[in-house]
């Protein structure tokens, strides 16, 4: 990444920090912190691919969540397009570099699983990868059980935490998540380092549930 490229990033942080925050509710899940780390994961796969516009990947990962729906809202899988549609409007009265808002607007609405629209860019990859890196590992354990409290579910089965003789259900259970779609979310990455730190994350959660079925238990 040269020096103008970099000063440009510089510039357009803050400004796209700003118009996140004014879009941010209650949901500790998806607050500014998570952006920021959604960017620093980003970072971490531009590295690998400097063809890619850092700058799309910038905004994309700022403002992907503009509009954010409960994970049990109905129209969950519109939040994505409704957020890139949002995020044109504010880009555009900003002033950002209109060639590029198309990049960010793509990277945006297929930046989200229960969307299930494919990236066809290697910024909307990226966006995509890193949204997905912030599921797993520690931060991404305690968002999982942050979420399952907003939304009224169990930590774990009482008498079979974990699943042996019943179908895992991960909106009853929230130790069920992390075989249900957390351990899936590896195979899914775009780039190869995605899939190489998803897979080091995902050890950590799969370690964290036998420890925790091995209490749960009285093991």
């Amino acid at each position: 990444m040269n020096l103008k490229h970099t000063e440009l990033l510089s510039v357009w942080q803050p400004r796209l920090e700003v118009l996140a925050c004014a879009a941010t509710g209650d949901d500790g899940a998806h607050d500014l912190n998570h952006l920021h780390r959604v960017w620093g994961n980003a970072r971490r796969l531009l590295a690998d691919h400097p063809e890619a516009d850092a700058l799309v990947v910038l905004a994309a990962c700022y403002l992907h969540d503009l509009v954010n729906l409960p994970k049990n809202h109905p129209e969950r899988h519109l939040a994505s397009r409704q957020a890139a549609q949002l995020a044109c409007a504010q880009l555009t009265e900003l002033a950002f570099p209109a060639a590029l808002v198309p990049g960010v607007a793509h990277a945006i609405e297929t930046h989200s699983f229960s969307a299930n629209l494919e990236p066809h860019t290697i910024e909307a990859r990226i966006v995509q990868d890193a949204d997905r890196l912030d599921a797993l590992g520690a931060v991404g354990l305690a968002r999982m059980f942050y979420t399952a409290g907003r939304m009224g579910s169990a930590l774990a089965h009482d008498s079979d935490p974990a699943g042996l003789h019943r179908v895992l259900d991960d909106k009853a259970y929230s130790l069920d998540h992390i075989v249900v779609k957390l351990a899936t979310l590896p195979g899914t990455m775009r780039t190869a380092a995605g899939r190489r730190l998803g897979e080091a994350r995902l050890r950590q959660l799969q370690d964290f549930r036998a420890d925790f079925i091995a209490e749960w238990q009285g093991a």
